[in-house]
C-alpha cells in the first residue's frame, strides 16, 4: 500500500494493534529540513540504526510512510530467534575463514541488542525468555544435533537437546519427536517493541516523521529525500524500508522478492488450557522449510503463523489457510474462535542472507532478512551506525556476500520461487 499526499494509513487491524501501548501519532513532514543522517522507515532497521547513531552524537531524522513499526516489525511472530535464514554452516561453506568467523560471531548479538535497549530504555513489550525449536522427525532432529554443536563452536551455549518426553513438557503436542531449546531466544509483544525504540529515538533527540513517504530521492554529495509536502538534506541516507519501499530504489528490487506470511490469534484463553499447551511459556517453530511457529500473549490468547505467499498477495481467507495448521498441532483448540488474522509482507533473497552495502557511498542500506529480521535488523542497525562512524570491518563482512538475480527475473521469481518451495515442502512431508 502506498500512501499519497492525502491519505493516512494506520495500522492493520491485528492483535498487535489492538493491544499496542500508547503512543503518539507523530506529525507529517511538512517543509525542509536538514540532519546528519535520514532515514527511510520506521521499523526496526531505521529505529535500530537511528538509536546507534544518536547515542554516538549524529543528528537523526526518521521518515515513515505510515507509522511506527506499520511492516513487518510490528506484525511478525514476535519470536527473538538467533543466526540468519540460512545458518552458519552455509556462510562458512560460501566465504573464506575470516569473513566466516565474523559473520558467525554475530549471529547471536541481534537478541542481546533487544534485551539491552528493553532494560536500557525501559520498554514494556512482555519479554518472555525461551525458544524451542520442534522436530517432526529424525532427520530434523539429526540437523537440530549439528545446530547446536556448531552454535556452541561460536560460543553459544544455552542449548538444550529435548528427547520425546522432553518436548511434551514444553508443548502439549504428539506432533513433534523432539527438538532444541534456546533460552537466549524468546518472544515479546513485536509492535511495542518498536513503538518503545521510537520513544528511545525521541529521547536522545531524534526526530521521526509518520504519514512522510519518500517519494524521490536527489542523489549526489548531500542526498535529499523528498516527501509530499517537505524533503531531508543529509549527508547520508539509510534505506530501511524492506518490503515496503514501493519501487522507491529500483536497483534495490532486482535482487530481491517481497513475501507475504499469515497470523492468526485466538480468543483468550483459560488460564489452565494455556498452561496446557505450553507449560513454560517458551516460543516454538518447527523446522520445516515452510514452518509454522506459535507462542502465547500475555493475556493468554495463542498467536499462530506461518505459510508464504510469494509476491506478497493478501490471502482472501488467512483462517482457513492458518486454523488447520494449528489444529495439526493442538487438535484441542477445535471451538476455540479465532478473533484477529492478518498477514505481512517480509523480504526474500535468493541465498536467503541480508543484503547490505552502500550506493554513491552515502547512502546506506540493509535488506532481505529472509524471514529471519527480529534479530538481524537489530544487529544491522549497529553495523550501519558503525559503518557510518568509519569502522566498517563487520559492515564489510556483511556487504561482500554474494548475492544473485532470480531466475527469469520479476516476471519469473514468483512461480520458480513457489516451485523451490513446493520442492523443499514435499522433502519435509515425506521425510527426507
Amino acid at each position: 500500500m502506498k500512501p499519497n499526499a492525502m491519505s493516512k494509513i494506520n495500522y492493520p487491524e491485528s492483535y498487535y494493534a489492538a493491544s499496542a501501548n500508547t503512543a503518539p501519532a507523530r506529525p507529517a513532514l511538512q517543509g525542509d529540513v536538514e540532519a546528519d543522517v535520514c532515514v527511510i522507515g520506521a521499523g526496526y532497521t531505521g529505529l535500530s540504526t537511528a538509536i546507534s547513531l544518536l547515542e554516538n552524537g549524529f543528528k537523526v531524522v526518521i521518515v515513515e510512510a505510515a507509522r511506527v513499526g506499520f511492516g513487518a516489525s510490528g506484525r511478525n511472530g514476535g519470536q527473538i530467534v538467533n543466526s540468519y535464514s540460512r545458518d552458519i554452516d552455509v556462510i562458512e561453506r560460501t566465504v573464506d575463514a575470516r569473513q566466516a568467523k565474523l559473520l558467525g560471531d554475530m549471529a547471536f548479538e541481534g537478541g542481546r541488542i533487544i534485551r539491552e535497549r528493553i532494560a536500557k530504555y525501559n520498554i514494556p513489550c512482555a519479554l518472555k525468555d525461551g525458544g524451542v525449536f520442534a522436530a517432526l522427525n529424525e532427520k530434523q532432529m539429526g540437523h537440530l544435533r549439528s545446530q547446536k554443536a556448531l552454535w556452541e563452536r561460536y560460543g553459544h551455549k544455552q542449548l538444550e537437546i529435548l528427547g520425546k518426553d522432553d518436548i511434551r513438557r514444553v508443548v502439549a503436542t504428539d506432533r513433534y519427536l523432539g527438538g532444541m531449546l534456546d533460552m537466549s531466544g524468546g518472544h515479546i509483544h513485536p509492535l511495542n517493541l518498536a513503538l518503545g525504540e521510537a520513544a528511545a529515538v525521541e529521547s536522545l533527540g531524534g526526530v521521526i516523521y509518520e504519514q512522510s513517504p519518500a517519494v524521490r530521492i536527489d542523489r549526489g554529495a548531500n542526498p535529499v529525500v523528498h516527501t509530499p509536502q517537505g524533503s531531508v538534506k543529509a549527508k547520508f541516507l539509510v534505506v530501511a524500508g524492506n518490503a515496503y519501499l514501493n519501487g522507491l530504489m529500483p536497483e534495490l528490487a532486482a535482487k530481491s522478492m517481497p513475501c507475504g506470511t499469515q497470523v492468526i490469534t485466538t480468543e483468550p484463553l483459560s488460564d489452565e488450557l494455556a498452561k496446557s499447551l505450553l507449560p513454560q511459556d517458551y516460543c516454538v517453530e518447527d523446522c520445516n522449510y515452510l514452518l509454522d511457529y506459535f507462542r502465547l500473549s500475555e493475556d493468554k490468547r495463542l498467536i499462530f503463523g506461518g505459510g508464504v505467499v510469494y509476491g506478497a498477495r493478501d490471502p482472501a481467507d488467512i483462517e482457513a489457510i492458518i486454523r488447520p495448521k494449528m489444529l495439526k498441532v493442538f487438535p484441542q483448540l477445535a471451538d476455540v474462535k479465532i478473533e484477529f488474522t492478518w498477514t505481512g509482507n517480509f523480504l526474500l533473497t535468493l541465498s536467503r542472507l541480508p543484503q547490505v552495502g552502500r550506493i554513491n557511498n552515502n547512502i546506506f542500506y540493509s535488506q532481505g532478512c529472509s524471514g529471519h529480521g527480529v534479530t538481524y535488523t537489530h544487529l544491522a542497525g549497529r553495523i550501519l551506525a558503525e559503518a557510518l562512524r568509519g569502522q566498517t570491518e563487520r559492515y564489510d563482512a556483511f556487504a561482500s556476500l554474494p548475492h544473485y538475480p532470480f531466475p527469469g527475473g520479476h516476471m519469473l521469481s514468483v512461480p520458480f520461487t513457489a516451485l523451490g518451495a513446493w520442492y523443499y515442502d514435499m522433502r519435509d512431508k515425506l521425510g527426507i
